[in-house]
């Protein structure tokens, strides 16, 4: 006996009427007539006393009319309890990310999902995507925003509408903050700071081509904030993804584009049939419908 059918009775029993009934419950009349009749065969007796203006209930009509009260009071209540305990959701999502440009997205997603669960905590883990993606791996991470090229064949992912604009960072006296962009050339015979990440540096070898064994690399890094200190006594040039640089003092640290220019893309990516949490569920879902993410 379904939910659905038992409001069907109630509507009838209420009304007395099974024109009026249907019209309430925007059904046609033979439909309700049907659903009714199928009921009554189904439990094995008569509802209703058919005949004269009104419906009549009979006396199995009354007690299930009791007891279908009962039943859709406590599905109702039942619905209600589970709507606010959708409110009630919290607990902590980590996302990790690197010092990339995709991060901008990332507030007014938290801000829309926080005006839903106001209770929700976030962890912020800044790495690169190498070692976000191991914790990921571990468990550790819930989320990730991955700078590409990284292999996401176990995880689901949304690439991110954002180019990440590859730079070179050098004293703000340096000769070549003179120039509007850096080419290969420029850089030949330079001490310079590569990111640490391998697959990073292959896309860079590919860039400067014949060039790039010509170059001197002083230092490695995983983060463009340390790389930067460096740079700024002088150490070396340091190329990196832009990212978060417009934030930072030019008067301290100027960056120059590469040219031709090179750029990358991100992911915002999650383990495939991975148990996540309610909380950290409900936040991949509204990732895949909100606006400018989502509905790429």
């Amino acid at each position: 006996m379904e939910v659905r059918v038992l409001r069907y009775f109630l509507a009838v029993a209420r009304e007395e009427s099974i024109t009026r009934a249907a019209e309430l419950l925007h059904i046609t009349q033979p439909t309700l007539s049907r659903q009714l009749a199928q009921m009554e065969e189904e439990i094995g007796v008569r509802l209703f006393k058919r005949g004269g203006r009104k419906i009549i209930l009979t006396n199995e009509g009354i007690l299930l009319r009791r007891r279908a009260e009962e039943i859709v009071a406590l599905v109702d209540k039942t619905e209600q309890e589970l709507s606010q305990q959708e409110e009630l959701i919290d607990g902590k999502i980590v996302i990790g990310s690197g010092e990339i440009a995709a991060v901008k997205l990332l507030p007014d997603l938290f801000v829309s999902f926080s005006q839903k669960y106001p209770l929700v905590r976030y962890d912020l883990v800044t790495a690169t995507a190498d070692l976000v993606r191991e914790q990921m791996d571990k468990g550790l991470i819930d989320l990730g925003l991955l700078l590409e090229p990284i292999d996401v064949e176990k995880y689901d992912f949304i690439r991110m509408p954002v180019r990440e604009r590859w730079v070179v960072l050098m004293k703000p006296d340096d000769p070549l903050a003179a120039k509007q962009a850096v080419n290969a050339l420029d850089l030949v015979g330079q001490s310079v700071i590569l990111p640490r990440r391998l697959n990073v540096q292959n896309e860079l070898a590919s860039w400067f081509g014949d060039s790039f064994t010509k170059l001197q690399v002083l230092f490695t890094s995983n983060l463009s904030t340390n790389a930067a200190m460096m740079v700024q006594k002088g150490l070396a040039y340091s190329i990196v993804i832009e990212g978060a640089i417009p934030f930072w003092d030019p008067k301290k640290i100027a960056r120059r584009p590469l040219s031709p220019e090179l750029t990358a893309t991100s992911v915002l990516a999650w383990r495939k049939q991975q148990p996540f949490s309610l909380t950290v569920t409900r936040f991949i879902e509204h990732i895949k419908c909100f606006p400018g993410i989502g509905r790429l």
